[in-house]
């Protein structure tokens, strides 16, 4: 993945591109309109996969560059990262065609996440192919050296969020977030549980694939 991010604020891009680094996704800075128009309408243009966009920037409004965008052709995604926190701010950058909108400061976890949700809406994938493993997200279904493995609902959403990690730890925080649907620690085991016997049954089929990062969660291996 590779993303642009526009802001005008030195110290919070900062702290977003950190949070990208860790992700591992490739990014490029502009500080103003001009800029990011320079590299999205420049020969370097068609390789960025995201914009990260404020909505108020020196020379222009967020709002305006996204038309400026649209208008142009430039279908590109993009999330609106902004202070502007009010319904109607987010209301109005999603019906300007953003395909998300984040408000600051951001959460790194979050901001990833929803990256890679934005992806996954413009770009389908009918299968992935990591070494000896094939898994079919819309079908839900997964084989090994050409054996079927019986997931459950709970384990598949794991193994997906680690593939679409692309190699980065995922925290038992994210995977709550992503695979239960909540924010809060429910001070249990419960993913340490899920995450050995996805291991297990993984394993059946053949070498281990999931390794566990110390204070950082969980990765694929191959």
């Amino acid at each position: 993945m590779r993303v642009l991010v526009v802001d005008d604020d030195h110290d919070l891009r900062r702290l977003t591109v950190i949070g990208l680094t860790k992700a591992g996704i490739e990014y490029q800075e502009a500080e103003t309109a001009a800029g990011a128009r320079a590299l999205l309408f420049g020969p370097q243009g068609h390789s960025f996969d995201a914009v990260l966009l404020d909505v108020e920037l020196p020379d222009a409004k967020g709002w305006d560059f996204l038309e400026e965008m649209r208008s142009n052709g430039q279908e590109i995604p993009v999330i609106f990262v902004s202070v502007h926190r009010a319904l109607e701010d987010r209301l109005h950058g999603l019906r300007l065609g953003a395909d998300d909108y984040i408000t600051k400061p951001v959460v790194f976890e979050e901001l990833v996440a929803r990256l890679e949700a934005v992806l996954r809406r413009k770009r389908p994938i009918e299968s992935v192919k990591i070494h000896d493993v094939t898994i079919a997200p819309y079908q839900r279904r997964i084989e090994r050296n050409g054996k079927k493995v019986d997931l459950t609902p709970r384990e598949f959403d794991i193994l997906w969020s680690l593939v679409q990690a692309g190699g980065r730890p995922v925290s038992e925080k994210e995977l709550l977030r992503r695979v239960w649907g909540i924010d809060f620690d429910p001070n249990t085991n419960v993913v340490q549980v899920h995450v050995f016997r996805l291991r297990k049954k993984l394993e059946a089929a053949g070498t281990r694939m999931i390794d566990t990062v110390r204070r950082e969660g969980y990765r694929l291996t191959v």
